[in-house]
Formats: structure tokens, sequence, C-alpha cells
């Protein structure tokens, strides 16, 4: 029996041994996770006109769309994004550890597009918000009433000097976050680090991010690879933080460090990655110091994450605090309308908000967001709030992940209290990652989450 079938298989064992408890967390589930079919389309739908574009097919922008369609009759809901595939992006770590296969995390973005929406396979080149129009690559213009912006965030690779995404699971580079055939050949090159041992080097750039406990996930994963195998005593991992903390949530920070430490998992603070010379293996890290170099085996490379450039270089991102430079939208945190723009929304990564860029963020987002917009078209108020809901389930070895989930106070905001403790090692959160969130995020594109 493999390792994966071995995990698998105690993962089950674990259920059943705890049935009472898994019934409970399905109980709850219930109520808190997934809404009851049809619960969404309950109400009678809403007669309007109006003109929605949203840009952007990924997570949130299908979310919406599926929502809209659902509560609007006569509405023209008109989606634009090129991209043909959808990525189940929560599912690369997976697919990066040799957890699932590539194709776990690859359907088609045609296939969750609601009757009645309009899906328009090009990217938008431009956005403007005064003119109430949006301008395709091809130059196809769309008129709107209401904008959602959903586009997601851009991997900008090339503010790292030497990266070249080619070379990804070559010569002992990996980036998880890249496709799914780059998260696939990260799994090769780190599966072969974990055959013989080494400087393994994981990072996280000094911008906002997606999933920003990702990389303190695929630190766990290597180093149990590395026990697994017999081959712990002869590697060294060093963990780079771009900042004096190892996570965002002080309490989670320091359970994360505890951990590190009683694993061997070296840490280093306030260090980013500059540049990488692939064939000589070296990374180069801005300190406070100045820049070090470091000589590894293996290194997984989280590069910097930025505002697609149609939104970096339009009105909507923030004229003036932290996010400026990145290009995040300018949005109200709370209902995630645009603070200059009223009839625009901004949700998903792009939303500049202190907390959010998750797929378990974008479940309670759009919700707000739709709510706002169709209490604007019946010319009421609503008082639907957002605030800062982020789950990470964090895994820390195979078997064993802890359900982190928080709010933009840094509150620990457990979705199943007595079931699930936030902050220790449990096989069922395990089991929540690996087996049960794919199907919720599924009803959450469909609009029933």
């Amino acid at each position: 029996m493999t390792t994966k079938e071995q995990d698998l298989s105690k993962a089950l064992e674990s259920i059943r041994l705890n049935r009472r408890g898994f019934l409970a967390l399905g109980a709850a589930g219930a109520g808190s996770w997934l809404l009851q079919p049809g619960q969404a389309q309950a109400a009678e739908k809403i007669k309007t006109s109006a003109r929605i574009v949203i840009a952007g097919a990924g997570a949130a922008g299908l979310a919406a769309a599926n929502r809209l369609s659902q509560q609007l009759q006569g509405a023209r809901i008109t989606l634009i994004d090129a991209r043909k595939e959808h990525f189940y992006q929560p599912g690369f770590t997976l697919v990066a550890a040799g957890i699932k296969p590539q194709n776990y995390v690859v359907s088609s973005t045609a296939e969750y597009v609601p009757q009645g929406v309009e899906l328009v396979q090009e990217r938008v080149a431009e956005f403007d918000p005064e003119g109430n129009k949006v301008v395709t690559e091809s130059g196809k213009s769309f008129a709107y009433d209401y904008l959602i912006v959903a586009t997601g965030l851009k991997l900008d690779y090339g503010a790292i000097s030497g990266m070249e995404v080619e070379q990804i699971g070559k010569n002992g580079m990996g980036s998880i976050y890249h496709s799914p055939a780059g998260a696939f050949a990260t799994w090769q090159a780190m599966s072969e680090f974990a055959d013989k041992g080494g400087v393994g080097v994981f990072q996280r750039p000094a911008t906002e991010m997606k999933c920003a406990g990702a990389p303190l996930k695929y630190t766990f994963i290597t180093d149990d690879h590395l026990r697994r195998r017999g081959n712990r005593s002869k590697a060294e991992i060093l963990y780079h933080s771009n900042n004096k903390a190892l996570f965002s949530v002080p309490i989670v920070s320091e359970k994360v460090r505890m951990l590190f430490r009683d694993r061997g998992i070296k840490v280093h603070y306030d260090r980013v990655l500059q540049s990488i010379d692939l064939g000589k293996r070296i990374a180069t890290f801005k300190t406070p110091e100045g820049s070090t170099e470091i000589q590894y085996d293996f290194i997984n490379v989280i590069p910097p994450m930025r505002a697609p450039d149609p939104v970096m270089n339009s009105p909507l991102p923030w004229k003036s605090g932290p996010w400026v430079a990145e290009g995040w939208m300018e949005v109200d945190k709370a209902n995630l309308r645009h603070v200059r723009f009223p009839n625009v929304f901004g949700v998903g990564d792009i939303a500049g908000v202190p907390k959010g860029k998750t797929a378990a963020s974008v479940k309670w987002q759009v919700p707000v967001a739709v709510d706002h917009l169709v209490a604007d078209i019946t010319g009421k108020t609503s008082d639907s709030v957002y605030n800062g809901y982020t789950s990470c389930p964090l895994i820390t070895r195979l078997g064993q992940a802890m359900l982190v989930e928080f709010d933009y106070e840094n509150n620990l905001t457990p979705s199943f209290p007595g079931v699930i403790a936030p902050l220790e090692e449990l096989w069922i959160s395990w089991v929540m990652k690996t087996m049960a969130l794919k199907p919720t995020y599924i009803s959450m594109l469909r609009g029933r989450a």
C-alpha cells in the first residue's frame, strides 16, 4: 500500500471511530456551510432590465452570476473571462503534495454558467467606471448599470529576477501557485528532494497574497515526506517570512512557530526573495542588513501578487494607503462596494480589504455584494455585512490539519465549536480539507452555499 493509500485509509478509519463527532460535524455543516437545495431560489424573482457585467469567471465571478440569475428576472447578465478551464485552486497544494492527481483541480468554466447568463470568452482590457463600460481585448464594449469585478490577481513572477516559470519542476525549483501542471511538477521536484535530502527553502512574498497559509502548509508537508522516507536527518528546512510573523493572526502565528520549532524547521524573519539563479540553485533574499544568498536543493517559489494590469491601470484601485502599489480595488470592507463608484463591486482576490483572499472568503463576500446590488435595483438598502471571514485548513502533516477560521479583527471564528478545535492538529480537519471542501466549493459556484 502506498503512503497516499495509507493516509486515506487512516482518515476513513478515524471517521469510523469518531462517528458521533463526524455526524455532529455534518449537522453543523448543513447549517453553516450549505443552504438546503433550492433555498437560494425560494424568494420570488425580481423583475428588472438592469445590465450587469461580471469581469472574471473564477470562483467569485461564477458564484455572483449564479446568485444574480437566481434572484433576478429580465436582467442582462454578462460574464467576461477568456479562460475556458476552471481551476479549483484550494486543491493545488494537494496536487503538489502528491495527495490528489492533477485533473482533480480542473473542470470547465461553462459547466457552472447559469442559463440566461451570456459568457464572453475574452479578457477585459479596460475598465471605464466613469463611462459605465468595460472594453475587451478585441475592442468590444459592454455598457453596464452595475459592475462586479472578480478578476482575481496576477502572479508577478517577473518581479523575481532570474525566475522562469517554464522551469517549474526542474532542477529543484517548484511553485505550487502557478497552475495545475505547475503544482504537479512541484510535487515531482519535492518528492525527489524528499528521497535525497539537502537544503529546502520556503518563503512568501511581501505583498498581499491568496491563501497565505499555503507556504506554511507546503513546508509542513515537505517535512513530513522527509520523515516518512527516513531522510529528515539528511535535510535542513528553512522558512523565510517577509515580516516578523508567520501568520497574520497572532495566536496562529505563535502556534505555527512552536510547531516549526518542534520539527526543526528554521525560521528567518524579514527576508524577501529578490532573485534566483536556477542553474546554480542560489536564491538571493533582501534583508534589513542587505542581500544574502542561500544555496538550495529544493525551493518553493511564491511570487509577489498584484492586481491584474487592466485593474491596476484603471481608476478602480486605492489612491492612498498600504495597497496602492499592488493595485487592489478601493472597496468598502463591509459591503464590497467601491468607495468612489457606487455601482461597482469588487469581490474575491481583487478586493482591497484587510483579509479575504481565499475561496472561503468568497463564499461570504459574494452574498453580501449581491444583496447590496439587488437592493439598489429595488430602491432599497441592505444591511448585509462581510466581517472579514477567512478560513485556512492548515495542513501540518499528512493526515492532520488545523481548521483556522478568523475575521477582520483576528478573532477566531470556528464554524464547528465543540467538534473542531481551531488550533489542534486533527484528522477531521484533514478530512475536511481533502474530501469535504471541494463539494462545498462547487455548491458555492452554483450559488447554493
